[in-house]
């Protein structure tokens, strides 16, 4: 099986996290920072905007299943791209629109795609996302508290009023990526 790696940065951390572990071909989906100082950030720290982190998800895939450019679909189509350093109430540099590229077929395939977005008329404003270059900044992991949080803690308000409505977004715009059971 053939494994690759992206990251990518669209508001809270835990709405993406719900998303990419839905798709099939994604192996694994771990929520961390990535993008500023100090070295192995606390949440705390990071959302207090000082830290130049941003909340990702670290998403492993099988290219052979899911290509990038699917990743990459889905990624523009479920956050808003064209909202600086804000998703919904979420507002701050740590809720930025992000992909650190991992190697340069990514960088290529994101700049494509995001000229695709801007042209395609699905926005009213351009895209404001952050193309960040290889070999782009170390990856920290988030608390473990966050890891899995949709699937441990969908009861909270958060994930019914934040997270259900882009996972319906999900099955109705993807239905075909969408695995029978999440990761």
């Amino acid at each position: 099986m053939a494994k690759a790696v992206t990251v990518f940065g669209g508001g809270c951390f835990w709405c993406l996290e719900a998303v990419f572990q839905r798709l099939k071909g994604v192996l694994s989906v771990t929520s961390g920072y990535a993008g500023g100082q100090p070295d192995r950030p606390t949440y705390e720290q990071v959302c207090s905007g000082t830290t130049g982190h941003a909340e990702v998800i670290r998403v492993e895939f099988d290219p052979e299943v899911l290509g990038f450019d699917k990743l990459l679909e889905v990624f523009f189509m479920l956050h808003d791209p064209t909202t600086l350093n804000r998703q919904g109430a979420d507002a701050g540099t740590q809720y930025r629109s992000v992909v650190f590229c991992q190697n340069d077929g990514q960088v290529a395939d994101a700049s494509r795609v995001v000229k695709e977005v801007n042209s395609s008329g699905v926005y009213s404003a351009p895209v404001v996302t952050q193309l960040v270059l290889p070999p782009g900044p170390t990856f920290w992991p988030a608390e473990k508290y966050h890891w899995d949080y949709y699937n441990t803690h969908g009861f909270q308000p958060y994930c019914q009023m934040v997270i259900d409505p882009k996972l319906r977004k999900l099955l109705k715009l993807f239905p075909g990526e969408v695995a029978e059971k999440s990761i």
